[in-house]
């Protein structure tokens, strides 16, 4: 499965993604008139794809007061992307920590209100293990 991102200024967004996340451009389809139709990045190997929102079926966050889904990456070094978006401009939604499900993790917003979860794996971890550990925590 491949994400699809509607953006606000989606040649922003990608010029954002490339300087924040270290993104790059895979490819770039803009309409008549200079908007980003279609566009595809990829972060350290995740794959996502983005076009402008201006389809009733298709708005950003921005035009709807946020958004319900939350875009997990992989990376190789969550601290030091959680650092270089962050002097980029995304906030920080949640501070860079080791988690119960064996992953290092830090949660951002971009400018154009989608919602970021960096994860860099630390320990294999079982199902029953995950499970048990997420159950300590709700004690």
């Amino acid at each position: 499965m491949i994400a699809h991102i509607m953006v606000d200024g989606a040649a922003a967004a990608i010029d954002f993604y490339i300087k924040a996340f270290g993104a790059k451009e895979l490819i770039r389809i803009d309409g008549r008139d200079g908007r980003v139709l279609h566009a595809e990045v990829s972060v350290q190997g995740s794959t996502i794809m983005l076009g402008a929102a201006e389809a009733p079926l298709f708005r950003a966050p921005t035009t709807i007061g946020g958004t319900t889904v939350g875009l997990h990456v992989f990376v190789d070094d969550v601290d030091s992307l959680a650092d270089r978006a962050v002097a980029a401009g995304a906030e920080l939604l949640q501070p860079r920590a080791d988690q119960f499900h064996g992953d290092r993790t830090s949660i951002l917003r971009d400018a154009y209100g989608h919602v970021w979860i960096f994860l860099t794996h630390l320990k294999h971890l079982t199902s029953d293990e995950v499970s048990r550990r997420a159950q300590e925590l709700l004690r």
